[in-house]
């Protein structure tokens, strides 16, 4: 006999990767069954999800069979089918993010554009279709170019640093952003419900492997004052309601030299910055997700402990079935160790992540030092 404890609307997710993973973990404790569409059947959403689907999510037809079935399609990554959701959102199925708002957001250019129509700060740009472009810039150089579309993770992602590094550069639409000297970089995550709410999650520090590009660990709550911890949580929900966002959206920020706070990039989704809430803050980004799609209030974002996070991301020059080393070197008290289920590792691939909580930040970040020196995500 099935036990239903409340109205559950059918909410499908386009793509099935490690957030859809931790998702579905909370989604246990709800009674509450999610479908997943992805393109690899190996993703880790098919082992544990009920109802996995193989597909691609940037199809047409894909994106709109998979979608009809459902009151509430959502997604895992933003590079999925805009005009298939277009469609649904039509015929009457709740889009969460809006088909509108993912259309700006996957593309760097109108991302940027959005910001300086509604007067959010952030660094300087110009557009270039193509490398030949890029010569008569050089008054802004350094800059670093983002490809307009398709870039993730660090990819898509090139510093020029003068006149001789255009030979690398990307032959593709793109933008060049003005490098700006860099004092901290600050995420935090908003969330806002169907029916205009929002709250916020602390804001967390972001720690970057230089040679990857990759958030290599976080400290939650950021070491910077009151007042920059308010400028960043402004500046958040002020991008979070020019978007008129429902669902989660994750703000990346910089704060320059100066003092200055900058909008970088936004993600509509679950993110990497907020892995560390499921052990340090009462209500993980997670449950806050589902709890968004269920319709229920949104819950406390306060911190229990202070926190770090660290990636565990394949090593270099490892390739092949996954395996994890060092384990036994953790200590295991207030530690959490996460693993996606990924079972093929690649240089730079993110496997997973291990979470600390303790009072004291300097304690923290010693143990992590030792977690980076004997932990490691190798090939068999």
């Amino acid at each position: 006999m099935y036990f239903c404890v409340m109205n559950i609307p059918k909410i499908g997710f386009l793509g099935g990767g490690q957030l859809g993973r931790m998702l579905l973990q909370e989604c246990i404790n709800y009674q509450v069954n999610i479908s997943f569409l992805d393109p690899d059947p190996e993703a880790p959403c098919s082992f544990i999800g009920k109802d996995f689907y193989v597909g691609d999510y940037k199809n047409f037809d894909t994106v709109y069979n998979f979608g009809k079935k459902f009151d509430i399609v959502s997604i895992e990554i933003e590079h999925v089918n805009i005009d298939a959701l277009e469609k649904l959102e039509k015929e009457g199925i709740t889009i969460i993010p809006s088909p509108a708002n993912l259309r700006i957001i996957q593309n760097k250019r109108l991302q940027k554009e959005f910001y300086k129509h509604h007067n959010i700060p952030s660094s300087e740009f110009v557009v270039c279709d193509n490398k030949a472009e890029i010569q008569k810039h050089y008054h802004m150089f350094p800059v670093f170019q983002k490809l307009e579309t398709e870039g993730y993770d660090g990819k898509g992602v090139y510093h020029i640093k003068d006149l001789n590094s255009i030979e690398s550069a990307f032959d593709k639409p793109s933008i060049l952003e003005k490098k700006i000297p860099i004092a901290k970089e600050i995420a935090v995550m908003i969330a806002g419900d169907l029916a205009g709410n929002y709250t916020f999650f602390p804001p967390v520090e972001m720690v970057f492997d230089s040679k990857l590009n990759l958030l290599d660990y976080l400290i939650c709550p950021a070491e910077i004052s009151e007042e920059l911890s308010k400028q960043c949580i402004d500046l958040a929900i002020k991008t979070a309601k020019a978007f008129n966002i429902k669902g989660l959206l994750a703000v990346e920020l910089f704060i320059d030299q100066e003092g200055n706070v900058l909008v970088n990039e936004v993600a509509p989704r679950a993110h990497n910055s907020g892995h560390h809430t499921i052990e340090a803050c009462y209500t993980s980004q997670f449950e806050q997700q589902l709890r968004i799609l269920l319709g229920l209030p949104l819950g406390d974002t306060s911190i229990i402990k202070p926190g770090l996070m660290y990636n565990l991301i394949g090593a270099p020059e490892h390739q092949g079935p996954m395996k994890i080393i060092g384990l036994d070197k953790v200590n295991s008290d207030k530690t959490y160790v996460h693993l996606y289920g990924k079972s093929t590792t690649k240089p730079g691939r993110k496997m997973g992540h291990i979470t600390l909580i303790d009072e004291n930040i300097d304690l923290l970040k010693s143990r992590i030092e030792s977690i980076k020196a004997h932990v490691k995500i190798i090939s068999t």
